[in-house]
């Protein structure tokens, strides 16, 4: 029975609206909070005016002028935020317990784009990884009458023969990474994925604690040079504070994982500063890697339930599995980066670095699309950001880093991309768990998550 309700949420989420649902293009919210993505002050008993999917205005209630056509929601007691924005997630890698080239299908990446939305992030980036089949699934998830998370990405990103992106953990056929063994093989690779229309280039330079050939300089300075030269950034996955210097150096753009070895150092933080570049945490990958183990009650969280499959719940459920991870040695060292990572970012934000909102979901199952979203905004507050920057970062600042300057704020002729939950979400950072409803482009596209199921009986 459990399983029946929890393949029915899935289903839930995974339907496109039909076109009997679509509502009024003009569209009046009145009474609540509005956070614009700017990191400034809340707007109480707000008016929002969307009309044609587009932001008309924005303001005190009492002083808007309501236009005759619109649909009015009241929203008294609830904040509206700009849709979330990931800079940094994967689609197509993952289904249930499963990793790899086979589940990068059409319905797969779609049915995950509509997850991410159904919990209030209507944009993604794909950072690597992906199939030929990407330029497709972006064009359709560019187009207004998409129900999911719209999509932007890296095409294939560029690895290291034997090292990252590690194949025994993600199983990626041949056309999902580039692996150049001379610089001009990677200046190539660039130059190939210049031709895919890609948004941005990845390079992993990490040797995985040790355990894989790492990227050489070599390789990734003709990565960098070479998609400057096609008018590219580059992002770079690293972990080790040694690497995010050396990239920084070559003149990468943005970081796309946190400092996870030691604490940065007041060098990297003026590198940084000076040279412009985003530093992206993800937090929640590392947590994630213990998150269910230590907290098998969590497979009862109404915030969870809808994005955890039928698989993933009975192997969280399964002592054996949680003794075994709980055991591993990675569970030490996902300990170590996370509390590293929480202080780093802490540090970098203080100092003024650009930072920009991501989580790492899709690349394993643990790391869940939607759900991990809200998890990395929980641990940026834990490492000291106040829930109003947390949530800037996550929308206005997500939205620069991808130098997209039509969404990321509520503001006048911005995209209505839409997340409103109940609650402050500026001084109580849980209440984006409270979802009331997400709109992308003036079309609702989800509502409130759906309630747990209760517990099936015992036999």
């Amino acid at each position: 029975m459990r399983s029946r309700f929890l393949t029915a949420a899935l289903l839930a989420l995974a339907l496109p609206l039909s076109a009997s649902a679509a509502p009024s293009r003009t569209l009046v919210f009145q009474g609540g909070t509005v956070l614009d993505g700017s990191g400034g002050r809340p707007l109480k008993q707000a008016a929002v005016v969307v009309r044609d999917g587009r932001i008309e205005s924005v303001g005190l209630a009492i002083a808007t002028k309501v236009p005759k056509d619109a649909e009015i929601i009241d929203f008294k007691g609830q904040t509206m935020l700009p849709g979330l924005i990931s800079d940094h997630s994967h689609v197509g890698q993952t289904s249930g317990t499963t990793t790899g080239s086979q589940n990068y299908t059409r319905e797969n990446v779609q049915k995950q784009l509509r997850q991410f939305a159904a919990y209030g992030v209507t944009t993604v980036t794909a950072l690597g990884m992906n199939r030929p089949l990407f330029n497709e699934l972006r064009e359709e998830a560019h187009a207004d009458g998409f129900s999911g998370a719209d999509l932007f990405g890296a095409g294939q990103g560029i690895g290291v023969p034997e090292g990252g992106p590690p194949q025994a953990m993600t199983n990626n056929a041949p056309d999902q990474v580039f692996r150049p063994t001379t610089a001009e093989e990677a200046r190539a690779a660039v130059r190939s994925l210049k031709k895919s229309r890609v948004d941005l280039v990845k390079v992993w330079v990490d040797s995985f604690l040790g355990k894989l050939p790492k990227m050489k300089p070599d390789i990734y300075q003709a990565v960098i040079d070479e998609s400057h030269k096609q008018g590219l950034r580059v992002a770079a996955h690293i972990h080790d504070l040694e690497d995010a210097k050396a990239v920084v150096a070559a003149g990468v753009d943005i970081l796309a994982h946190g400092v996870r070895d030691q604490p940065v150092d007041e060098a990297f933080v003026n590198a940084m500063k000076e040279r412009g570049v985003w530093y992206v945490p993800t937090l929640a990958l590392d947590e994630a890697t213990v998150l269910y183990a230590d907290q098998p009650q969590l497979v009862d969280d109404p915030v969870l339930q809808p994005a955890l499959s039928p698989e993933l719940r009975a192997q969280f459920e399964d002592a054996a599995w949680r003794k075994k991870t709980l055991a591993d040695p990675k569970a030490r060292e996902a300990r170590h980066a996370l509390e590293t990572n929480l202080a780093n970012l802490k540090a970098l934000y203080s100092a003024g670095v650009k930072v920009g909102f991501g989580t790492d979901s899709g690349a394993t199952p643990l790391r869940i699309p939607g759900f991990a979203e809200h998890r990395e905004l929980k641990l940026m507050v834990l490492a000291g950001l106040s829930p109003g920057q947390a949530l800037a970062v996550a929308t206005g600042n997500a939205a620069s880093l991808l130098q997209l300057k039509d969404r990321g704020r509520i503001q006048l002729g911005m995209r209505a991309d839409l997340f409103l939950v109940e609650g402050e979400a500026a001084t109580h950072i849980a209440a984006v768990d409270r979802v009331v409803g997400v709109w992308r482009q003036g079309r609702k596209v989800a509502g409130r998550l759906p309630e747990a199921p209760a517990p099936a009986p015992s036999p």
